[in-house]
């Protein structure tokens, strides 16, 4: 499927180039001239040939993560393999190509380095998942959960092909194990801890290793390919990671300079919203405008958000939101499923209790109850909470504690990766929730 991919993207660079080149021989030259006789070709040849060659130092195209990252080296691909043509023709006093078709090689080459890259990514998900895994554990239960979890949106695609459980792989003599995974075609080896333990396994995990096969902890395979951290492999040393809003003075002061401008423009929209919404209240949401909430922030720190209401107005604590709850509005809900409700966070992130990007903020009450049956769970508060985040993308919001642990697992992956593209990828998944009308 890598080499179809290829191909693809081959086959647009080509047509891109070509037809740039014949767009101006036959149309925009002031006069028109046969492209195969004319100099230039060779020039558009060295060009097409350059781009081939650096897109594919480049990893071009399948091997982007998101749609934002294949237009950013479809980009660099792009310009990089004209300056190398200009220079090219500087050194041999060559006259350079002519702009006009230059610039639509520049415009059309990266929108065409998407369309390959969401091709590739179809093609692999329509293969049936070209990853095979077999795993190695104690628990006959983590079957079951890496079962389900490849089957609700999974980073990469994959099937389990098989299993053994350890004291199966240890109370054999035989390669057994090895004689498994080779004969169901498996493409990576996933150990539980307890199996990274096991002399017996291990000994033959090297020797598929050796033929290709892929070894993986079950926490590192969770994290490549399901985009979160299992909270049941975890332990406090695997937590000390490097965190990007810790650690990384730069990433703090580009996230801050987002986050700024986010919630200026945010705040200029702000004002129309509550005035349309003021107005639909008298008749479709009587009651208050805003909603107001404690919510925990970076460093245990409470603080107060404020949304639109999108709920009939109720005394007491707040409960967990579950999907069609009866205390959500007509007008609530077109709110909600617009997330214009969350619109007056912009002021928290100006104050600086939000960030764009983040672990979502809970509640005090919930946070004292999680702290006290989840382990590590206040390693989320090491950075500020954001008004959207990674496991919002990957999972919605939570309706209960269940989902909270579930969260907390891709609050985890968020923290061990936090950085630029992350966020970047965030927002991006983000908006097409939202044009998409995924609500809550």
């Amino acid at each position: 499927m890598k080499q179809a991919a290829r191909l693809i993207f081959v086959a647009g660079t080509a047509a891109t180039i070509y037809g740039a080149a014949f767009l101006h021989a036959r149309v925009l030259a002031p006069e028109p001239y046969p492209l195969l006789g004319d100099s230039r070709l060779a020039w558009w040849t060295t060009l097409f040939v350059g781009t081939l060659v650096i897109g594919y130092a480049a990893g071009l195209p399948e091997l982007p993560q998101s749609r934002l990252g294949a237009l950013i080296r479809g980009v660099v691909v792009t310009t990089a393999a004209l300056l190398v043509l200009a220079v090219a023709q500087s050194i041999m006093a060559t006259p350079l190509l002519p702009r006009s078709s230059m610039l639509v090689t520049t415009l059309v080459l990266p929108v065409w380095t998407v369309i390959a890259w969401n091709i590739s990514v179809d093609t692999n998900h329509w293969a049936a998942a070209r990853d095979r895994v077999f795993l190695v554990i104690e628990n006959e239960d983590d079957l079951r959960q890496v079962s389900e979890d490849l089957g609700r949106a999974p980073e990469r695609p994959a099937t389990v092909a098989g299993w053994m459980a350890l004291a199966d792989v240890e109370g054999d003599r035989s390669p057994r194990l090895l004689n498994t995974v080779v004969d169901t075609g498996s493409t990576v080896l996933v150990l539980d801890a307890a199996a990274q333990s096991s002399a017996r396994v291990i000994e033959q995990a090297a020797q598929l290793h050796e033929g290709g096969v892929r070894i993986r902890s079950m926490a590192l395979f969770y994290e490549e390919w399901m985009g979160k951290l299992p909270h049941r492999e975890l332990a406090r040393i695997s937590l000390l990671f490097d965190i990007g809003e810790v650690h990384r003075l730069q990433y703090v002061r580009a996230k801050r300079v987002v986050d700024v401008a986010f919630g200026l423009l945010g705040s200029v929209a702000l004002v129309p919203v509550i005035a349309v919404v003021a107005v639909l209240n008298l008749g479709l949401n009587r009651g208050p405008l805003f909603y107001s909430q404690p919510r925990v922030g970076q460093g245990g720190r409470e603080f107060t958000i404020h949304k639109l209401r999108t709920m009939v107005p109720h005394d007491g604590p707040s409960e967990w939101t579950t999907e069609g709850d009866s205390r959500i509005t007509p007008l609530g809900s077109l709110l909600r499923r617009s997330h214009l409700d969350e619109l007056p966070q912009v002021l928290n992130i100006l104050r600086g209790d939000l960030a764009l990007v983040g672990p979502r903020p809970e509640q005090p009450r919930y946070v004292d109850e999680l702290r006290e049956k989840i382990a590590f769970y206040d390693v989320r508060h090491l950075v500020r909470p954001g008004l959207t985040g990674w496991a919002q993308v990957k999972q919605g919001y939570a309706a209960d504690q269940n989902d909270a642990y579930e969260k907390l697992q891709y609050d985890f992956y968020y923290l061990r990766r936090q950085g630029i593209s992350l966020d970047g990828r965030i927002i991006w998944r983000t908006v097409r929730g939202v044009v998409g009308g995924d609500g809550r």
